[in-house]
């Protein structure tokens, strides 16, 4: 588990085929690697990686060909968010997450405003019902607050939604976010509870609407 509190950036410097995979080493000197150990877990972008091998300052993932398909950003070199996994008893100062991408979005708006950053995001729509007004959304790993929703709609179906999520200049400053621009995919993992509700009523309402017991 992790909490979606970016605690350092590093950097994909070498990248090998692995089959239809990859591995991949991330140089990383600013997130501490003297407790981790080989079959640890690391977010990278919001994607839990296992660490296969380490040195002072780097450490390597093979990352699958599930994975590449499902996310954006561990298939090039470059900069990328990384959070250890969370020791029972830790600090929670963002929100339950799993490290498991539901899904890629689309920046379409990514400006300043005042000291701050507006950032909205094309949600698709297998998440749009997840996603709500001060409900958290993980973006590359970072655990942030949405702001308010905009619903898309084509012929009075939902095709999907709108994010906005307010940047302060701390969270543009410790992450990659401040990297982003309009049309660039971005990594989406959803509130925990939300996903398991979602499916809750998905089953709901394949039943008619009545969740039957055994």
């Amino acid at each position: 588990m992790f909490t979606g509190i970016v605690q350092a950036i590093g950097d994909v410097v070498a990248l090998e085929p692995l089959g239809l995979g990859r591995r991949l080493t991330v140089a990383a000197p600013a997130l501490g690697l003297d407790d981790v150990a080989v079959g640890d877990s690391i977010a990278v972008n919001g994607a839990c990686m296992t660490v296969i091998a380490k040195t002072a300052t780097t450490f390597s993932i093979d990352v699958s060909a599930e994975s590449l398909a499902r996310t954006v950003g561990l298939d090039r070199a470059g900069p990328v968010n990384l959070e250890k996994a969370l020791r029972l008893g830790d600090r929670l100062d963002g929100h339950l997450v799993s490290g498991h991408v539901d899904a890629t979005g689309i920046v379409r708006t990514m400006a300043p405003h005042g000291e701050s950053w507006t950032l909205v995001v094309a949600v698709p729509v297998a998440l749009a019902g997840t996603v709500a007004v001060k409900g958290s959304l993980t973006v590359d790993g970072v655990s942030l607050t949405v702001n308010r929703v905009d619903d898309a709609r084509e012929n009075g179906h939902l095709v999907g939604c709108a994010a906005w999520i307010n940047l302060i200049p701390h969270t543009v400053a410790v992450t990659t976010l401040g990297r982003l621009r309009v049309g660039d995919r971005v990594n989406l993992e959803v509130d925990l509870i939300a996903r398991h509700v979602a499916r809750l009523l998905e089953i709901g309402a394949g039943a008619g609407g009545a969740l039957a017991g055994p």
